[in-house]
């Protein structure tokens, strides 16, 4: 159900378009490239046979890649709305 001037399925059409935004992004990181490292290059320990294996080109032992991947990433919105109330923040 779409209220005001939004024509039916609006609502859905704008969460469809958000999870093809943020899987387009997802796919555009950059994959690594060249050969593993035996060590971190962070925190120099060893980097485990079967991970360098799994991932060609890995340059980070597991912990060091963890903490990177939750470390926050501030990343612009995307108002698809463009009612007043959305673009005041």
């Amino acid at each position: 159900m779409a209220g005001g001037w939004a024509k039916d399925g609006a609502v859905s059409e704008q969460i469809e378009a958000s999870i093809t935004d943020e899987l387009a992004r997802l796919k555009a990181r950059k994959q690594p490239v060249g050969d593993s490292l035996t060590h971190c290059a962070d925190c120099e320990d060893p980097i485990p046979e079967a991970r360098r294996d799994a991932i060609p080109g890995v340059k980070l032992c597991i912990d060091c890649m963890r903490e990177r991947d939750t470390a926050t990433q501030r990343r612009g919105g995307i108002n698809r709305r463009g009612s007043k109330d959305s673009q005041l923040k």
